[in-house]
C-alpha cells in the first residue's frame, strides 16, 4: 500500500513551473492571474489565500477582486468582461460557490475560454468531452498528474466516481474515459452503491461527506482517490475512512495532503499554459 504524497508532488510541479515563469519573464511576458470572490465564505477565503501564496512563490502576478454578496448579476458580468479585455490578465477564476441569486453558469460562460484556467467555460468543457486540448478543471487535472507520477495505468480499468458535480465528478469521468477506463458515475440516487464500488479498480470519492467510503465498499488492491474536504471542529476529513480503508488499497490519497495541493499546482500550470497561448505568434 502506497500513501500518495500530493504535497511533495505539487512541490515538484511548482518547481518546474517556476523555471517556465522565469523564462517567460526574461522575454518580458508576465503571467497575471485574477480571482473574483463574491461574499465572505470562509472556505473560499482559505482557497483564495492558498492561490495567492502559490502565485507569489512562482512569480505570477495576482489580482484579487472581492465583491459584496449583494452584487447584481450584470455587475459581475461587467467585471468579467473588463478582465477579458485587459491584455495584462492571462488567467481568470471565479471562486465558487457564489450567492444563490447569481447564475454561476452564466458567469462561467462569460469568462473568455482563452483565460478560463479553471476549465468551466462550456467551450472548454466541450473540448474535454471531445478529447481535444483544453484547460482541464484543476482537481481532475491534479488526479491525472498523480496517476502519471505514480505509474497508475487506468487503461481498461473499472473506474468508479462517486459524485456528479460539474467541478469534479463530471470532468473527472471524462478524463478517465479519455484515458480508456470504463466509467461508472454514482450519486445520491444510485442503487446498490456498495456492489458497484466493490468492483472498482479505481475509486474516486467526491461527494462531500465525512468518511462516506468505508472498508466494506472497497475492492482489495484498489486505487482510492479522496477528493473530499470536510471541515469539522475536530479537523479536516476526507470522504474516505482512511485508517480503515488504507490496508485494502494499492494506492490511496490522504486528506489533507493528497489531492488538495495538486489542485492548486495544476491551476498554476493552467495559468502558465494560458499565458503562453495568449502570447504565441498566433495571438499577437
Amino acid at each position: 500500500m502506497v500513501v500518495i504524497d500530493g504535497k511533495a508532488l505539487a512541490k515538484t510541479v511548482r518547481e518546474d513551473l517556476k523555471e517556465e515563469v522565469d523564462e517567460l519573464r526574461e522575454k518580458g511576458i508576465v503571467p497575471k492571474f485574477a480571482v473574483i470572490l463574491v461574499g465572505d465564505d470562509k472556505a473560499s477565503l482559505t482557497y483564495v489565500k492558498s492561490k495567492n501564496k502559490a502565485c507569489r512563490e512562482l512569480g505570477i502576478e495576482y489580482e484579487e477582486i472581492i465583491l459584496d454578496s449583494n452584487i447584481e448579476m450584470q455587475e459581475l458580468l461587467d467585471i468579467i468582461d473588463n478582465l477579458n479585455e485587459r491584455k495584462d490578465i492571462t488567467g481568470i477564476l471565479l471562486q465558487s460557490p457564489i450567492p444563490d441569486h447569481l447564475d454561476i453558469n452564466k458567469a462561467f460562460k462569460r469568462i473568455s475560454p482563452e483565460k478560463d484556467v479553471d476549465g468551466f467555460n462550456p467551450a472548454n468543457v466541450g473540448k474535454l468531452c471531445l478529447n481535444q486540448d483544453t484547460f482541464i478543471s484543476c482537481t481532475p487535472y491534479g488526479i491525472l498528474k498523480i496517476f502519471e507520477a505514480y505509474g497508475i495505468d487506468v487503461d481498461g480499468k473499472n473506474a468508479v466516481v462517486i459524485g456528479r458535480s460539474n467541478i469534479v465528478g463530471k470532468p473527472m469521468s471524462m478524463c478517465l474515459l479519455n484515458k480508456n477506463a470504463t466509467i461508472t458515475i454514482c450519486h445520491s440516487k444510485t442503487k446498490n452503491l456498495k456492489e458497484i464500488t466493490k468492483e472498482a479498480d479505481i475509486l474516486i470519492a467526491a461527494i462531500g461527506k465525512k468518511h462516506f467510503v468505508t472498508a466494506d465498499m472497497v475492492k482489495e488492491g484498489a486505487v482510492v482517490i479522496d477528493v473530499g474536504i470536510n471541515r469539522t471542529d475536530e479537523g479536516i476529513f476526507g470522504d474516505v475512512d482512511f485508517d480503515n480503508v488504507k490496508e485494502k488499497t494499492s494506492f490511496i490519497t490522504p486528506v489533507p495532503g493528497g489531492v488538495g495541493p495538486m489542485t492548486v499546482a495544476m491551476l498554476m500550470k493552467n495559468i502558465v499554459k494560458a499565458t503562453k497561448a495568449l502570447n504565441s505568434s498566433d495571438n499577437l
